[in-house]
């Protein structure tokens, strides 16, 4: 079986190019119609996880499974550069950011500390995601540690990988552990205007 991530459908601050990490925002119009469609594209499963924030719980609300928050699930805390468009991030910070996992925005969150509760979160999912198919909700930075987990490498990887508003990424479990089956699956938004 598997760990299926999905991240969640797009927000307005997605669509206006704004680091979104704690801003607690619901999906926009196009992020439901993502939403439905990456339901329909995932099919049935036997239990979902989600982060807090409404965006993902608004995602997590279609499938039809039991579902549970697990607050580790939660988006990177940029600190005060939350909301903020993306364009506006001095390039310093930009510089620091990509060349030390160790760093963290003023106020926020290192990739090195979301990793460390992402995987915390992902070896109690495993067992179950022997026997059953569970679907992940969450966030880009949340997807990004997952990958780098199943992968085995370094947070530096992060900085080379896209995450889509409402992909899939699949990650099976077998005897040998996690597994990378896809990444960023788009191809069930073909339809939809974004």
């Amino acid at each position: 079986m598997a760990l299926i991530l999905v991240r969640h459908g797009r927000t307005e601050a997605n669509a206006t190019r704004r680091l979104l990490g704690r801003l607690d925002v619901p999906l926009d119009e196009v992020g439901r119609a993502q939403a439905d469609a990456l339901v329909a594209a995932v099919g049935p499963v036997d239990r979902v996880v989600t982060s807090p924030l409404r965006r993902t719980r608004e995602t997590a609300a279609g499938f039809d499974a039991p579902t549970t928050v697990d607050e580790r699930l939660v988006e990177l805390d940029y600190g005060e550069y939350d909301g903020v468009p993306l364009a506006d991030i001095p390039a310093s910070m930009w510089h620091d950011w990509r060349s030390d996992p160790e760093f963290a925005p003023p106020g926020g969150e290192s990739l090195v500390q979301l990793r460390r509760r992402v995987e915390a979160a992902l070896v109690e999912l495993v067992d179950p995601a022997r026997s059953e198919t569970v679907v992940v909700v969450s966030h880009v930075s949340p997807i990004k540690a997952a990958v780098t987990w199943s992968l085995g490498v370094g947070d530096e990887v992060v900085w080379r990988l896209f995450v889509s508003p409402a992909s899939i990424s699949r990650i099976e479990v077998g005897p040998a552990g996690p597994v990378l089956s896809s990444f960023n699956e788009v191809g069930h938004l073909a339809d939809l205007d974004a």
